[in-house]
């Protein structure tokens, strides 16, 4: 029994030590502006000119870099820049068909919005705002507009200098957020004055549920749950409109909403 109980403590220390490394790796990271930035320079090429088609942190045989690739002129440019050092790993340089062009051209509004449409860097600006940041506190680890189920997306990721992580998917037609999350795996429940955690009643979670959703009460909330997520006390449910799902969790203890995510209702 000592023995299994010294094994239990060894393998929890290792992925305490694990975890901490992870972080300490992640807070030497560049960043994806600066990468975008690396890129642009070995190309020789400015922002203005360049339509961004990836833009995110990939991770392989143990290595974090970031994998930039941008059009200019039926051009198309891929560069992978390691995270931490700025090095440039690999590129490369091929032509690309004047369809290709034409439809990362339109399908990318990284530096200019055409028809209205809402820019990459606007994007990022509606997550920070949302999230109550600005981009001098975050590292973006992601940001690139994507195709859902034939819907576009921006998917945006950052994280803090306290490490929580922040994923937002943006309409990029009207700058609705769709949908949105964050990591709280370190977050602590709030104490009462007498040392007890406090937590919210159910009622006042579905309040702070609906009043997200125009003209919703507590009838239009079709699925409820109370749950713990690591000991931490969780409220999950959906709310149903006229044309849209909800889904959402609510912290149990602070009433901040964990996640939120609409789709649209088929008929």
């Amino acid at each position: 029994m000592k023995y299994l109980g010294r094994l239990t403590v060894m393998a929890a220390a290792a992925w305490m030590m694990t975890g901490c490394v992870q972080q300490t790796k992640q807070a030497e990271y560049l960043g994806v502006d600066a990468a975008k930035a690396i890129a642009l320079a070995a190309a020789d090429i400015t922002e203005s000119d360049a339509v961004f088609t990836t833009a995110e942190l990939e991770e392989k045989n143990g290595l974090s870099y970031y994998e930039i690739d941008f059009t200019v002129g039926g051009q198309e440019y891929d560069y992978d820049i390691d995270a931490i050092s700025g090095k440039i790993i690999e590129n490369q340089t091929k032509a690309v068909d004047d369809t290709a062009a034409n439809e990362a051209t339109t399908a990318n509004t990284t530096n200019a919005a055409s028809d209205g449409q809402v820019t990459l860097e606007e994007a990022k600006e509606i997550a920070l705002n949302h999230a109550g940041l600005t981009a001098d506190g975050v590292t973006f680890i992601k940001g690139k507009l994507e195709r859902d189920d034939g819907r576009e997306k921006y998917d945006i990721e950052f994280y803090t200098s306290d490490f929580k992580e922040y994923d937002y998917e943006i309409d990029p037609q009207t700058g609705e957020i769709l949908s949105y999350d964050y990591d709280a795996e370190d977050y602590a429940p709030q104490k009462s004055s007498t040392g007890n955690s406090s937590a919210i009643t159910e009622a006042k979670a579905k309040e702070i549920a609906v009043a997200q959703v125009s003209g919703a009460t507590v009838d239009d909330i079709r699925e409820w749950e109370a749950d713990y997520d690591d000991g931490r006390l969780e409220y999950e449910g959906k709310i149903y409109d006229a044309d849209t799902e909800y889904e959402f969790t609510i912290d149990g203890y602070s009433g901040s909403i964990i996640s939120w995510e609409t789709e649209p209702l088929r008929r």
